[in-house]
């Protein structure tokens, strides 16, 4: 897909924000749509196919960490965060739940277009069947992973729900078992972020993550800790296929 014929979503309460974001994304050759609130948007995602929505987290009604919550669990479309430069907490979260990236308030719409190309080119680069090691169901430990369910299942058959963000991280791990990787390399491979401002965004989804793994997560056994290194998952993977 060609970044310049791409269909953007803006998704704010703001007329003007809508409008300066529209204007110039149009000028710089993006199909561009707007709404006003996340129901709006929900419409509009229902009629017409979109490539990456611009989606500010503080709206009336439901909120844009909910929406990006929703679409993560429902679609594969990208997400750029708008929060206000205060707003730490909803931003990290926010990137917990999946979304691509943030752009704080007051913004520079050149750095917001810079953006939005950069996360078309991560999204857009390779196929969505990405890896041969992605197949239906992988095993590790004493758990098989649901690829397409994104589901946990543990040797008495009970499964248990991933998060975007865990199910993200865990198949980083379950593609590079035995290897060494750095918080900036997880970042990278898991949202392709700087790592500037959310090592402990890492850090605190692999400890969520070991919560669900590991039989005793204060100490770990299978996602060890590398000091002054990172994270290696030292289990070995076997690609139980369909």
């Amino acid at each position: 897909m060609n970044e310049t014929s791409s269909h953007i979503l803006v998704v704010d309460d703001h007329r003007d924000i809508r409008d300066l974001i529209g204007r110039y994304l149009a000028k710089n050759g993006l199909r561009v749509s707007v709404a006003e609130s996340a129901a709006a948007a929900r419409r509009m995602l229902k009629a017409a196919s979109v490539d990456l929505i611009v989606l500010d987290i503080m709206m009336p009604g439901e909120d844009g960490l909910s929406l990006c919550r929703h679409l993560r669990e429902t679609a594969d479309i990208p997400v750029i965060l708008l929060t206000a430069m205060a707003d730490d907490t909803d931003r990290v979260i926010g990137l917990e739940i999946g979304a691509d990236d943030y752009v704080t308030k007051p913004f520079n719409p050149r750095e917001l277009l810079a953006r939005i190309r950069a996360v078309l080119r991560r999204t857009t680069a390779v196929p969505k069947q990405r890896d041969p090691l992605e197949t239906e169901r992988l095993g590790f430990d004493r758990f098989v992973l649901d690829v397409r369910r994104r589901e946990l299942i543990d040797e008495a058959g009970v499964a248990t729900a991933l998060s975007t963000a865990e199910f993200q991280l865990l198949t980083a791990f379950l593609k590079r078992p035995n290897m060494v990787l750095g918080r900036e390399q997880l970042l990278d491979l898991t949202s392709g972020r700087s790592p500037a401002v959310f090592d402990r965004s890492i850090d605190n989804q692999v400890s969520r993550l070991r919560k669900k793994i590991e039989t005793d997560p204060k100490t770990p056994a299978l996602i060890k800790t590398v000091w002054g290194g990172g994270y290696m998952f030292t289990a070995d993977v076997t690609d139980l296929g369909a």
